[in-house]
């Protein structure tokens, strides 16, 4: 399992999530996405966090793992200036952005022709949730959960009945989206 910030956003993202009895992160990007938070006010007790948007970062995460339609020419990567952006081929197309390469340009989210990288979620500065994993114990419920006002956060038990339109992304987070799939389209 992944115990840093590092190794759950730099390109160790498992694929093939296992259920489980363990209690993870829960995002609504549908209530994310619908437009009724202008401005993400969401506190983050992650001490390294001084603007406290750490939940930003699994958000980006979380679309591209599922909204993201993982173009065979993907013009994101493409447009990028600096190589930041990469499809991993051997990981299902799921796009990575190299952080320390980002200079928060843009030019992904304005080169995607299905508008899925949204540029709010390209920071200059990047805070990585920490999926508050060695503080959970210890604090109960996350800050995030506790001050989203919109109720996309939650945690849930990786063994429930996920319900339509939810997945497991990585071995931290369960994601309701209504995402595309090659294979409805």
């Amino acid at each position: 399992m992944p115990n840093s910030a590092e190794q759950i956003h730099h390109g160790r993202l498992n694929v093939e999530p296992a259920k489980g009895n363990d209690i993870r992160l829960f995002v609504d990007l549908d209530v994310c996405a619908s437009g009724e938070c202008k401005d993400c006010d969401i506190q983050c007790s992650y001490f390294y966090h001084p603007d406290n948007n750490g939940i930003v970062s699994v958000v980006e995460l979380a679309t591209y793992a599922l909204v993201c339609r993982k173009c065979e020419e993907p013009h994101c990567v493409n447009a990028c200036p600096v190589d930041a952006l990469e499809q991993q081929k051997e990981k299902n197309k799921v796009l990575m952005r190299h952080n320390m390469r980002c200079i928060s340009c843009r030019s992904c989210s304005h080169a995607c022709p299905y508008g899925t990288i949204y540029p709010e979620h390209v920071p200059f500065l990047i805070h990585a949730c920490d999926f508050c994993l060695d503080r959970m114990e210890q604090k109960g419920e996350p800050l995030c959960i506790k001050t989203c006002s919109h109720g996309a956060l939650g945690l849930k038990v990786a063994s429930d009945l996920l319900g339509e339109n939810t997945f497991l992304v990585g071995d931290n987070l369960i994601v309701r989206s209504t995402h595309w799939t090659r294979e409805k389209a």
